[in-house]
């Protein structure tokens, strides 16, 4: 019996064999990245307890392999799923059996398990007028609170940042090979680690357990950073010390097991406010002059640029009418059955790739326009678009603002038009991807790069060389305005060399003092900068848990042979 089978096996007797995948096909959707990434493992686990997903883990390490933990797999950077592969056997330990959500004093804060999403938080908290730190993008596609954590994701709200805590439960390897159980969730839940996990996920423990001063829930310092505007450095990206505690940032460095995570009284009475520039420093003044003056940080600000405007009106239709029509609330679902019939229909090889998306674009031609008259007239005046979402007892202040800056080139919308602009605003973010897919024969390739730019840094809009655009079929530029934070999705034309216009263009962004990845984490794309590699380093000193993320070294105790 080899030393793989053994492992196998004693898996199974933890997590029972239905919940032991080894076939190949089986394996792939949990071997294979959202966007990209492939590699190879001996098994993928479900655990379906907390106690499960400690025997699991204790049982790969025992083993001697390489430990993928995993959640929803919705990373953008490969940093989900393994890598190629490893002189180590490798198991990915996929937690999306073990939910539940625990509210604690009078839900102002929630402890999240680790298969527990963004989405059935917001669900949770919405009788009792809360909701969580992030709003928009990964909520409706499956991601998890504690993966979020986990990488430090962004996200579009102005006044709260990245997903922060310092209070968890979470289990590394010390340099002994040892795994052990770190209690940092500030709750007395006894002694052991089946205890521990035992007593948490049942619920077991009194209001008088919780320590309320243990640590930070959120990054609260953030709206102090983003107000900055005339300050250097970005104010928020991936690489941030700042943000580097525990499980924050961890990036799979360690297994967790359950975040505590503050929540935030539900935004009531906002006005949405739609405005055009064809003039980027006068955006930029905009941007600086609002945080610098106003009483109050507004709640988004959403930048779009036209030509993702137009693509996302095509390729991003029918992600509009799913939501408008189905509602968020059951998204989630569709996804889930889109992925499903996609793994299905992926073993039909005289069937297209990704049939589901090849069908709905041909449907969405069917379909009326949804976008409002007056959007659409903003997109025939202007190239650079951005929604603006204030409270109520903000709107005075705030078109005092806009009409200092945008005279005439301004509106607020009605509640209509503010859904049906924001759901273009959602729409865009895969709009590049669909594009890619329907047109795969002319693309090469498509370069996601989201960026960081520094506060200070006025000249936000990209000119890239004349040698880099004949290679483009297009340029989508979308991103949180008042962050300074940007999305930009290249799509490369057939032939082009992806890689060495990437070199060059984060050659560029590197002598503007910009900051990259800014809200994903740096996966198997990325250079983890040296604080994030001593980080890894200092969580994960055996680098038994995802090897090679951040391009460090994939061996055993970081050896350089893999």
């Amino acid at each position: 019996m080899t030393d793989a089978t053994h492992l196998v096996q004693r898996l199974e007797s933890i997590a029972g064999s239905d919940h032991v995948l080894t076939d190949q096909e089986a394996t792939r959707p949990y071997r294979t990245g959202y966007r990209s990434g492939s590699g190879e493992v001996v098994a993928v686990v479900h655990p379906g307890t907390l106690v499960e997903l400690w025997q699991a883990t204790q049982a790969a390490v025992e083993a001697g392999a390489v430990v993928i933990p995993q959640a929803a797999n919705t990373g953008l950077t490969e940093g989900s799923t393994p890598k190629g592969e490893y002189q180590r056997p490798a198991v990915a330990i996929n937690a999306m059996r073990i939910k539940g959500l625990q509210l604690l004093g009078g839900a102002r804060q929630a402890i999240a398990l680790p298969g527990a999403t963004l989405f059935e938080l917001t669900q949770t908290l919405a009788p009792h007028g809360r909701e969580p730190h992030s709003v928009i993008g990964s909520t409706s596609l499956g991601a998890t609170v504690v993966g979020g954590v986990c990488n430090n994701s962004g996200g579009a709200l102005c006044r709260r940042g990245p997903a922060y805590t310092e209070l968890a439960l979470y289990a590394w390897v010390n340099e002994s090979g040892q795994l052990e159980l770190v209690n940092d969730l500030g709750i007395d839940l006894g002694e052991t680690p089946e205890e521990i996990l035992g007593r948490l996920e049942r619920g077991e423990y009194q209001p008088e357990d919780i320590d309320w001063n243990a640590g930070k829930a959120s990054d609260d310092g953030y709206p102090e950073i983003i107000r900055g505007a005339d300050e250097p450095g970005a104010a928020r990206f991936n690489n941030d010390p700042r943000l580097l505690h525990g499980v924050s940032g961890s990036a799979g460095k360690v297994m967790v097991f359950a975040v505590r995570m503050d929540t935030f009284e539900q935004e009531s009475d906002v006005r949405t406010y739609y405005i055009g520039s064809n003039d980027t420093a006068q955006m930029a003044e905009f941007r600086a002059r609002f945080l610098r003056e106003a009483s109050k940080l507004p709640i988004t600000a959403e930048y779009l640029h036209r030509e993702l405007f137009d693509v996302a009106r095509r390729y991003g239709k029918d992600s509009f009418l799913l939501i408008k029509w189905l509602g968020t609330a059951r998204l989630p679902r569709a996804f889930a059955l889109k992925n499903r019939i996609d793994g299905a229909f992926r073993r039909l090889p005289m069937l297209p790739a990704q049939i589901t998306d090849q069908v709905l674009q041909r449907l969405s031609y069917l379909a009326p326009n949804p976008l409002p008259t007056r959007v659409l007239e903003w997109r025939e005046r202007y190239e650079h678009h951005l929604i603006l979402r204030v409270n109520g007892d903000m709107a005075e202040e705030t078109e005092g603002f806009l009409e200092a800056c945008f005279p005439d080139a301004w509106f607020r919308c009605t509640p209509d038009e503010a859904e049906r602009a924001m759901l273009h605003r959602f729409a865009a973010a895969g709009a590049g991807v669909r594009y890619q897919t329907i047109h795969h024969r002319e693309v090469e390739d498509i370069l996601a790069l989201d960026i960081a730019l520094a506060r200070n840094d006025r000249d936000w809009f990209e000119e890239l060389p004349e040698h880099i655009n004949r290679d483009l079929v297009h340029r989508l530029y979308y991103g949180h305005f008042f962050c300074n934070v940007f999305h930009q999705d290249y799509v490369f034309r057939r032939g082009a060399d992806v890689e060495a216009h990437k070199a060059e263009m984060l050659e560029i962004l590197d002598r503007r003092g910009a900051e990259y990845p800014a809200e994903h984490n740096v996966g198997h794309l990325y250079p983890a900068k040296p604080p994030l590699a001593a980080f890894y380093r200092q969580l994960d000193p055996t680098n038994t848990f995802n090897p090679g993320i951040g391009k460090l070294p994939r061996g055993a105790a970081y050896a350089e042979t893999a």
